[in-house]
């Protein structure tokens, strides 16, 4: 048996997908923030894609982050006990 992407329905890429929401997370940025940062990157998406999947996917990136060694998410900083 095969494990289903959570992202099957989307056609948005996952990793631009869990880049937008990890920036709404990570840094004090607003949702149109967001928007705007990646629209100067050349990704056009609503700030209510953003919303909807931080509300969606953040759980489970969530407890991504905390199964995971932090520097796999955030770089070469050590890990916070």
């Amino acid at each position: 048996m095969t494990t289903r992407s959570p992202f099957r329905y989307f056609k948005t890429s996952p990793e631009i997908i869990r880049l937008a929401v990890m920036m709404y997370i990570r840094f004090p940025l607003s949702l149109r923030n967001v928007e705007d940062l990646l629209h100067e990157r050349g990704i056009d998406i609503s700030h209510e894609s953003v919303r909807f999947w931080w509300q969606r996917f953040g759980p489970m990136f969530a407890a991504e982050i905390r199964r995971c060694p932090s520097s796999e998410f955030f770089g070469d900083r050590e890990a916070i006990s």
